[in-house]
């Protein structure tokens, strides 16, 4: 029996590291690496041993022969991926066990270098992994700091609901947030409540892994107007993100328009159609799933400009729209484009997977859901909105048909999901076209002693496990700038830095709070039957963190 890897995948590549015979590919070493969609485990070189099972953060890998009917495939996909491979590739027919060399120095400082302390703006996968590869192999003290006051990023504001094996990679996180050489200060944001040359002043070393936290712009008539929201925004309303709480969702018209051909799009529209019901037993937001419950959508479009053969998603997320149960997946045949790419593409191209399904055209009075199905989401390429139509709400969407003209859909929402942006960060250099932070291997440019990762370094483009990499690259980076002695020395200490902190910001909250908002949050969900409920305001968790503290220190 062997093992596979399957569609939670986060391609931070810790399997690698524990299989004994390399029959995990391809590796970080590898130019491949980073640019598939998931991890393939050989077949013929697995030795079953389970340990790439028992370090998988996201519980990804399974026995073949313990696989569920909507994971089988995967089987199929680890296998294909060495189909025909040749050595060179880095792929071996049998066994290959590491061939370990003299240690190199990389990940750690000499003996006799003193303890670095290092700020790390973002608690994010992105910082996380920063953190956790200082906390490993350096004593590095590390003071983790975040504009909200509950740490997470994007495990807790990004992953959806129904992906609970994804969030599971934030357990991974969280045992560093009580790790006694870490200090942090939750509630705290960099340019209103410190600036960065003050964070600087009491470090020897920030590193900034503050994302991509706004959106990308359609630019065409009405997308300013009701019933246009990014999916951004949406992702941060389903996941109870204070700042989206509040946020106005009509969910009234039985049609809803997806613009983008990525994972965050099929995220969105996989929500939309699913059953309520099956979301009430993950971690959504108790307002959303309340608005799911009394939805009337029926049908979400997703456009893609370009042809299936072009389409960002992965092949896993798409494959997981196959098994929703009660939706019906389709293709919209209005352009002789996209029959002809289906048509000649492989078996394990995205454009190959959808061959099979049943394909209609979609247009206003188009017919809803068939076969049995309920709900249906339909896959329209070579098509983009030009304008949203309606008075005081979404009406139409206009859209183009792939030979010059245009045809109008009836939809009560359009929804863009066309990608991140990053933002400026006060007092540091910002390149507008790119929307990330200019550096040279994470040292941000012109400044010394800063240092990025994750999206606002290298732009919006990998998943959770993307930033492993690009962690180790940046903290190798900070490292060898500590021992060239080219890191500023800071003029301020760690208790220095609190006291400033708390005085800018009464709400701070620390590692204590922090577990105050988890206890609150998991007992909550026990009562429901749920894993949590996420408490939604800045208010309730800082009160909820401060009451907490509290009944800690009275015992």
């Amino acid at each position: 029996m062997t093992y596979a890897i399957t569609q939670t995948c986060c391609n931070d590549a810790t399997c690698v590291a524990v299989c004994p015979v390399n029959c995990i590919h391809p590796t970080p070493e590898e130019r491949a690496f980073g640019s598939t969609e998931m991890l393939h485990i050989d077949p013929r070189a697995c030795i079953d041993c389970g340990a790439c099972a028992d370090a998988c953060p996201v519980d990804a890998i399974f026995p073949v022969d313990s696989l569920s009917a909507g994971q089988r495939e995967y089987a199929d996909i680890n296998a294909a991926y060495y189909a025909g491979a040749e050595p060179s590739a880095g792929v071996v027919d049998g066994p290959n066990f590491h061939a370990w060399g003299e240690p190199v120095f990389g990940r750690s400082l000499p003996s006799d270098f003193g303890p670095l302390r290092v700020a790390v703006v973002g608690t994010g996968p992105a910082g996380m992994y920063a953190a956790q590869d200082l906390l490993l192999h350096t004593a590095a003290e590390v003071t983790l700091i975040d504009r909200l006051p509950v740490a997470g990023g994007l495990v807790r504001y990004g992953v959806a609901p129904d992906h609970p094996a994804t969030k599971k990679v934030g357990d991974t996180f969280s045992r560093f947030h009580s790790h006694p050489r870490v200090r942090m200060h939750l509630g705290i944001e960099v340019g209103r409540d410190v600036t960065a040359e003050e964070l600087a002043a009491h470090h020897d070393a920030v590193i900034y892994a503050v994302g991509a936290s706004t959106d990308r712009r359609l630019g065409i008539p009405g997308e300013e107007g009701p019933g246009c929201l990014s999916a951004t925004s949406f992702v941060a309303w389903y996941n109870a993100h204070p700042e989206a709480v509040a946020q106005d969702v009509d969910l009234s018209a039985e049609r809803v328009v997806v613009v983008g051909n990525g994972n965050v799009a099929l995220d969105v529209a996989r929500i939309l159609v699913a059953d309520p019901e099956a979301l009430a037993g993950t971690d959504i937001a108790a307002h959303a799933l309340e608005a799911l419950r009394a939805s009337r959508v029926r049908e979400v479009v997703v456009l893609g400009r370009r042809g299936p053969e072009d389409a960002a998603y992965t092949r896993s997320e798409l494959l997981a729209l196959k098994h929703l149960p009660g939706v019906e997946l389709v293709v919209d045949d209005h352009d002789p484009r996209t029959a002809a790419a289906i048509g000649a593409a492989g078996a394990g191209d995205r454009a190959g997977l959808l061959r099979g399904l049943a394909r209609v055209r979609t247009d206003a009075a188009s017919p809803g859901p068939g076969r049995g199905a309920d709900r249906r989401i339909v896959l329209r390429f070579h098509s983009e909105p030009v304008e949203v139509l309606g008075e005081g709400a979404a009406r139409t969407v206009r859209v183009t048909d792939g030979g010059g003209g245009a045809a109008d859909l009836a939809a009560g929402m359009l929804l863009r999901a066309i990608g991140y942006r990053g933002l400026p960060v006060p007092g540091l250099p910002f390149d507008e076209a790119s929307g990330t932070v200019p550096h040279e291997g994470g040292r941000v440019a012109g400044l010394p002693g800063g240092y990025v990762v994750g999206w606002i370094k290298r732009g919006p483009s990998g998943g959770i496990g993307a930033n492993r990499t690009c962690a180790a690259e940046t903290v190798g980076t900070l490292l060898a700038d500590a021992v060239a002695g080219t890191l500023p020395a800071p003029t301020g200490d760690a208790r220095a830095f609190r006291r400033l902190a708390r005085r800018r910001n009464r709400r701070v909250v620390d590692a204590r709070g922090l577990a105050a908002i988890d206890r609150a949050e998991r007992d909550r969900g026990r009562r429901d039957g749920r894993p949590r409920v996420k408490l939604a305001t800045v208010e309730e968790l800082v009160a909820t963190a401060r009451a907490g503290r509290v009944l800690r220190l009275t015992r």
